[in-house]
């Protein structure tokens, strides 16, 4: 059973923590019986339940149904955190199409043609600094004076409270490193600011070095790996955190820091977490039970009802000739993803016929989408289900029980891989080939027909690598930007610059631009170079 739940009535109670500063936010109170925050705090339990109101805002989009959004201006498809992570991560690269392109910011960003005005970009800035803010708020809220105030004495009640404000923070940290990788920029904005404060604009090294400053101050604070209520963080989603971000620091920073990327995969590898025996089990109903998954975006079908990534999905999987979708424990919406040919040939070897991560559906299909209108051009995958492990089908056809997994253990092992082949001091490439090929022997039920040998561990094979073992899980944009192939026309793919075969994009869509409504709230926001 999953431990940690917040529901809409949570995200209501949350709308007071910062309903006075919605001018800078767009945020609109859509209930009549948001409480103050004195009424708020005056109830039992009531840290633990605005701790899990930021948690919320990760999954949920507004305080009414699953059609609700909070953010002005901005409709809960296009509000969602997953949802927009997924969009801007996935959808503006190499592995899928969205079939309907009525869809409000869809179809520019798949053909990378983006502006400052794409709803989407505007949603996920805007779901972010939300974020920020909710944290922020709490952590006001929860400060020892704060408590003091309200009688709150008990030591263990204010170590509890103090425990949750280290995740708070890590959280905001988390909002802060999505701005950073999308953006390249933020408004920068602490408990310390006044409501309603315009923060100032913080470039990547502003935003690196405040992110790595406070995990690394809470991080002896936080609770050992594994050892928190699911659906809470612990180090090694602290840790994780700022192994992405020493993988990435050549991008975001200009600096090499794969030896701290491989000291932190280190660290979380120590944690106590497994490879889940079955690849697939870690996208299905029951995922939170896996030994693999780090950290998860909740999604459940009744308490958290949202059109969030997997929910997304598992409905968009379902192929418009196959009508497959009682195989998902979905009704499924008629094609609206499709693969883009790239992706569908790195599965292509017959090594890997019976890779179990390989759940592309080609019969009856061309794999060329010379028409993205067109639901039948190009191959399908059946990757995520509502289903569970043990076969309990989901409890509603539309909104699924699967969370989304936004961290995992295959992720850690593939990173101290590539950090070994970048030529890491601390990182063994015998360590490397052992992790690869306990994936390669997890995809092929325990056979090793498929394992490499050192001189195969290259950065190409590990950009393949990575594509077939962690796709439709928001990393892709952020790897081939790693990798020197997302932007120039040195690798191209399907619709790539709005053209069917690909063509070059320039450099200044490695970062996305600053949202128009954003830059017109802050004046001390700048937008970036090329749009």
């Amino acid at each position: 059973m999953k431990n940690f739940k917040f529901n809409l009535l949570t995200l209501v109670g949350l709308l007071l923590l910062f309903s006075s500063c919605t001018d800078d936010l767009n945020v609109t109170p859509d209930d009549d019986d948001v409480l103050t925050a004195e009424e708020f705090y005056s109830q039992p339990g009531a840290y633990k339940q605005a701790l899990a109101g930021v948690y919320g805002n990760l999954s949920l989009t507004g305080t009414g149904d699953a059609g609700s959004s909070f953010l002005e201006g901005v409709d809960a498809g296009t509000s969602q955190y997953g949802r927009c992570l997924w969009y801007m991560q996935d959808l503006t690269a190499d592995q899928i199409i969205w079939s309907y392109e009525n869809d409000p910011g869809t179809r520019e960003l798949q053909r990378n043609i983006w502006s400052a005005d794409n709803p989407i970009v505007l949603g996920m800035f805007s779901r972010t600094m939300v974020e920020v803010a909710i944290a922020n708020e709490f952590l006001r809220q929860s400060t020892p004076e704060k408590l003091s105030s309200r009688g709150i004495t008990n030591s263990s009640e204010i170590a509890n409270i103090n425990q949750y404000r280290s995740e708070a923070r890590v959280l905001r940290a988390l909002a802060y490193y999505n701005l950073m990788d999308l953006f390249g920029k933020a408004p920068f904005i602490t408990e310390d600011n006044p409501v309603n404060f315009q923060g100032p604009e913080y470039n990547r090294q502003q935003l690196f070095t405040f992110i790595e400053s406070e995990i690394n101050t809470v991080l002896p604070s936080l609770k050992a790996p594994m050892a928190n209520e699911y659906g809470r963080l612990d180090q090694a989603v602290a840790n994780m955190i700022l192994a992405k971000m020493y993988l990435n620091a050549e991008v975001f920073i200009g600096q090499n820091k794969y030896v701290e990327c491989v000291t932190k995969c280190n660290e979380i590898i120590a944690g106590g977490y497994s490879l889940n025996a079955n690849y697939l089990n870690n996208f299905k109903k029951d995922n939170h039970t896996s030994s693999e998954i780090i950290f998860t975006l909740q999604s459940d079908a009744v308490t958290t009802q949202n059109y969030g990534p997997t929910t997304v999905l598992c409905n968009g999987q379902v192929g418009s000739i196959e009508a497959n979708g009682s195989a998902f424990g979905v009704g499924g919406w008629g094609g609206a993803i499709r693969l883009r040919k790239q992706f569908s040939q790195v599965f292509s070897d017959p090594i890997f016929t019976n890779d179990t991560r390989n759940t592309i559906i080609s019969a009856g299909r061309d794999i060329e989408i010379t028409s993205i209108a067109d639901k039948d051009q190009g191959y399908v995958f059946g990757k995520y289900s509502n289903i569970s492990s043990t076969g309990v089908v989901g409890s509603n056809s539309t909104f699924v029980d699967t969370d989304f997994p936004l961290f995992r253990l295959a992720d850690v092992y593939l990173m101290y891989a590539e950090c070994a082949v970048r030529g890491a001091s601390n990182a063994t490439m015998a360590n490397a080939v052992l992790y690869v090929n306990m994936l390669r022997e997890r995809a092929n039920n325990g056979a090793t027909t498929a394992n490499i040998i050192a001189s195969d561990l290259t950065l190409g094979f590990l950009i393949d690598e990575r594509s077939r073992e962690l796709y439709m899980e928001s990393h892709r944009r952020q790897d081939l930007i790693r990798f020197g192939k997302y932007t120039g026309g040195s690798y191209n793919w399907a619709w790539k610059g709005n053209g069917s075969n690909g063509i070059a994009i320039s450099n200044n869509l490695k970062v996305f631009p600053i949202p128009t409504a954003s830059l017109a709230s802050n004046p001390n926001l700048s937008q970036n170079i090329g749009y």
